[in-house]
């Protein structure tokens, strides 16, 4: 089964392509803290933990601001059901984010 990362999924164009020109590239694709999460490439399967990500038109912020909109979100669906059993805790994933900021 493919697993796609966030960028692929949502086609946004914030992983280097046209969009990033006016948007900067999305702190998704380049937090190694989360390289490896649910076998995606830096935070692009654990994007809902990653601060200042762009998605639906809207720059997102921390994660407490943000994690009520990506609990609904189609990508995050699409992650829990692909990882099942193997889905790592929220928390685990931030404890990893806190650790590259320390």
């Amino acid at each position: 089964m493919m697993k796609k990362n966030c960028w692929e999924f949502k086609r946004c164009g914030r992983e280097g392509g046209r969009p990033e020109d006016e948007f900067r590239i999305c702190p998704a694709v380049y937090n190694v803290a989360l390289d490896g999460a649910h076998d995606g490439m830096c935070g692009g399967r654990a994007c809902w933990t990653v601060k200042g990500t762009f998605c639906n038109g809207v720059v997102h912020g921390t994660f407490e601001q943000k994690f009520k909109d990506c609990s609904t979100c189609d990508f995050y669906e699409y992650v829990k059901e692909q990882e099942g059993d193997e889905l790592l805790p929220t928390f685990i994933l931030l404890e990893k984010l806190e650790g590259l900021e320390q």
